[in-house]
């Protein structure tokens, strides 16, 4: 089987998500593209990249998992997407659970945590959302045993030490 390339994978993600946007209104395409970044930083292998680009794809409806199984992506793609798409009324604990069982699944949550987390993205929202946000996310950062306050700019790991 001919596997999509990232290339590929880059653009059917940003076309799922088009016209979508971030709670601070900024287009959802950039949230990914950072989240795929911050993967590749931090020595991920273009699988994990992969599902980077498409971490939100499900849980967003902007994809679905009928796609995911049917896509020219590997098998491993498919489960760390599967791995970091929440489902609804899930709780964190089984969330956080089932990213730590899957092979590479915690540093693409990493990346997408510590965008997430980025003080910047975080000050153009209300003073409410910012506490929340910055309660939850290091709620999940401590649950997936990840050390506090890491930011994108974190020095690059290998993405095999999650694996």
């Amino acid at each position: 089987m001919n596997r999509l390339t990232l290339a590929e994978v880059e653009d059917t993600a940003r076309a799922a998500h088009a016209g979508q946007t971030d709670k601070a209104g900024r287009p959802y395409a950039e949230h990914l593209r950072a989240v795929a970044e911050g993967v590749r930083a931090r020595g991920g292998d273009d699988e994990q990249i992969a599902a980077a680009w498409l971490h939100d794809s499900v849980e967003d409806d902007a994809l679905s998992a009928r796609w995911l199984e049917e896509a020219a992506l590997s098998r491993r793609t498919k489960d760390i997407v599967l791995a970091v798409t929440k489902r609804a009324g899930e709780p964190p604990e089984a969330y956080a659970g089932r990213i730590l069982a899957t092979p590479g699944a915690l540093l693409v949550k990493e990346a997408d945590l510590a965008h997430n987390a980025d003080p910047a993205r975080l000050a153009v929202l209300d003073e409410d959302t910012r506490r929340r946000l910055t309660e939850k996310y290091a709620r999940m950062r401590t649950l997936l045993g990840l050390s506090g306050g890491e930011s994108d700019s974190a020095p690059p790991r290998s993405g095999r030490e999650f694996d």
